[in-house]
């Protein structure tokens, strides 16, 4: 594994931000830490870098401390947004990559790649200050990955982006996997977790609720999510055994089963052994499975 952590604590007096955390990263592949707003990411991603110190615990790269790897390996986009206001676009991303060690004319490639990329020719030239949000974000996620980092560390980078910008990042984010580096991050917003990782860990109150693969997060709970769509009524549907909740998204329905041995009667009773037009049993989304998690009270 390239990155580990085990049994990572941070504590701060009697507050623990961060409690006996472990999980590991391969190399080359996107890992998503996700929890809510205090739930101790940030931090986490800190220690990782070795802003801060860990109480307890130890943060190894392929075997090795963290503190002993080569900085330049390393990007970081932090959640508190901020870039030079009175520096050109490109201006400051040349500097930026020549102070993590590029050479002008490798920069100079890359910078122009990526302002290509992330739909900023126009706009090059012009003072950071006079961007929109969208816009100053994606300078400084380019500046976070500008110079081909091993490992990427990126805090919530879908905040504030339209979606259009979304995939833009997204596609980046893929490109830079291909390309062989590391990618760890966070959102609030799980189906950009869904869609890009393997991999995850689910944090509430700094403590591992889960950490493995989306796929064997998903079967815990199975194939429980059941959309139909037919002349049925929702209070008819209701009443079918086995069905926990109803909801209606325009012309389908959405059937929360308790179990998903239960979905084969129900195709018997709705279909009549006759064409149906919409019967689609699948997993929980992630989006479902983080408010159960998160939001019990028994974990």
């Amino acid at each position: 594994m390239m990155l580990k952590l085990e049994n990572v604590v941070k504590r701060y007096k009697d507050f623990i931000a961060v409690d006996h955390l472990s999980f590991d990263m391969a190399r080359g592949e996107i890992f998503g830490l996700i929890g809510q707003n205090g739930a101790g990411k940030t931090t986490t991603f800190r220690m990782i870098l070795d802003l801060q110190n860990t109480t307890e615990g130890t943060i190894t790269w392929d075997g090795k401390p963290i503190k002993s790897i080569n900085r330049d390996w390393l990007g970081y986009l932090p959640e508190e947004r901020g870039i030079f206001p009175t520096m050109k676009v490109e201006e400051q991303l040349l500097y930026l990559g020549e102070l993590r060690g590029m050479t002008k004319r490798d920069a100079k490639e890359q910078v122009n790649f990526w302002i290509e990329r992330f739909e900023l020719e126009e706009k090059r030239k012009d003072k950071a200050e006079t961007l929109s949000k969208g816009n100053q974000q994606k300078v400084q996620l380019i500046a976070s990955f500008l110079h081909r980092p091993k490992f990427l560390i990126l805090d919530e980078p879908f905040s504030g982006l339209d979606p259009v910008n979304k995939d833009l990042l997204k596609h980046a984010i893929l490109l830079l996997k291909e390309r062989g580096t590391t990618i760890l991050f966070s959102s609030h917003q799980m189906e950009n977790v869904e869609e890009l990782c393997d991999h995850l860990c689910i944090l509430k109150r700094g403590k591992s609720l889960f950490a493995g693969s989306l796929l064997d997060l998903k079967k815990q709970y199975g194939k429980v999510k059941l959309r139909v769509r037919t002349n049925t009524t929702a209070s008819e549907l209701a009443l079918l055994p086995g069905v926990h909740h109803v909801e209606q998204v325009r012309d389908e329905f959405i059937l929360s089963l308790q179990d998903e041995q239960h979905a084969k009667a129900i195709f018997d009773v709705l279909s009549g052994g006759q064409f149906i037009e919409k019967f689609s049993l699948d997993y929980l989304s992630l989006d479902d499975i983080f408010k159960l998690k998160v939001g019990a009270h028994d974990v």
